[in-house]
């Protein structure tokens, strides 16, 4: 009977271990490097990350308009995301959601943590068992943050590129603090995903609308890279929007510009190309346009097709005899 009772005193005690290693050391891992910031010129608010991990904007980054930014890593507690814009917008500043968030964790040692709220007051925590080489940097409105680094200079590094880069918009910043991140050696193990996010610090109530950017590379040979490469398409395509909604005030200067600025950004991009041209022969300079559709059309003749049925819409507003000759430019 006696060791009956043993048996199952250490029968529970092993379970109760167990719970407590999944609580704390669950499979959630992204030991990574990332930066959280508010820029006081435009109020917007971002989080920026780059791992060795897949997809690791899933988990690790989080924000919300007019509340704040919140990166969780190193073994994640991904409750912290929610959790701490929950606090945000109760309001508590960023010191005092992280403080509530750690306090709580019974796995704080193996946590890393970083908040920025919608006034730039930043927080962040390291703790004492995340993989070496880990910290972080609080700085005016930011903090760079990151664990498992070849090098103990990567978050420094990360902090000295945000701070010297004031002229550029808060997604650029970000984006140029990874990349000094990677310079320095950044994550032991290499490179695999990365994500970018920019709110706006006040919310209209139309989140299409505040959700400024929103972009992830979910597995690459140089996710930093791409995640530029997509930031820069981004701003092409802000263009592009610009120029339709210019056609849809029937402005087709200010269409012709602004289709022009994203193709002068991306010169092979068929979509950017082909509502330059569009634009063109709004404006009644068909013969400008045509070079344009001609390299469009010989690409892909679906453009050519699409043409055809963007005069009964209004959206190609030219003669019959200067519509024959867009379509049978070769």
């Amino acid at each position: 009977m006696k060791k009956l009772k043993v048996f199952v005193f250490l029968t529970s005690v092993l379970l109760l271990n167990s719970a407590v290693a999944q609580s704390v050391f669950n499979k959630n891992l992204a030991h990574t490097f990332s930066i959280v910031a508010f820029d006081e010129k435009t109020g917007q608010i971002g989080v920026a990350v780059q791992s060795h991990w897949f997809s690791v904007g899933t988990l690790v980054s989080w924000a919300e308009p007019g509340v704040g930014a919140v990166a969780t890593q190193s073994f994640i507690n991904a409750s912290f995301g929610p959790r701490g814009l929950e606090l945000l917008k109760k309001g508590k500043n960023a010191k005092e959601a992280l403080e509530i968030l750690i306090n709580s964790d019974e796995g704080r040692d193996v946590r890393q943590l970083a908040i920025v709220d919608k006034n730039g007051n930043v927080a962040a925590y390291t703790g004492k068992k995340c993989i070496a080489e880990a910290g972080h940097y609080e700085g005016k409105h930011f903090s760079v943050q990151a664990n498992m680094m070849l090098k103990k200079t990567v978050w420094p590094a990360m902090a000295k590129a945000f701070q010297n880069s004031k002229n550029l918009p808060l997604a650029e910043r970000m984006v140029a603090a990874l990349e000094a991140a990677q310079r320095e050696g950044g994550d032991i193990r290499g490179k695999q995903s990365a994500a970018l996010i920019v709110v706006s610090g006040k919310s209209t109530g139309r989140i299409w609308k505040d959700k400024l950017i929103d972009l992830r590379v979910d597995d690459s040979e140089n996710p930093i890279k791409e995640i530029k490469r997509l930031l820069m398409l981004h701003r092409a395509y802000d263009h592009m929007n610009a120029g339709d909604l210019a056609v849809e005030k029937n402005n087709p200067d200010l269409a012709l510009r602004e289709y022009g600025a994203a193709e002068k950004m991306f010169p092979d991009n068929l979509e950017m190309k082909y509502w330059h041209a569009v634009s063109l022969a709004n404006m009644g300079r068909v013969q400008q346009s045509l070079n344009l559709f001609k390299e469009v059309f010989s690409k892909d003749e679906n453009w050519r097709e699409l043409t055809k049925r963007l005069v009964p819409v209004g959206l190609l507003n030219v003669k019959k005899e200067d519509l024959d000759l867009i379509i049978g430019v070769k």
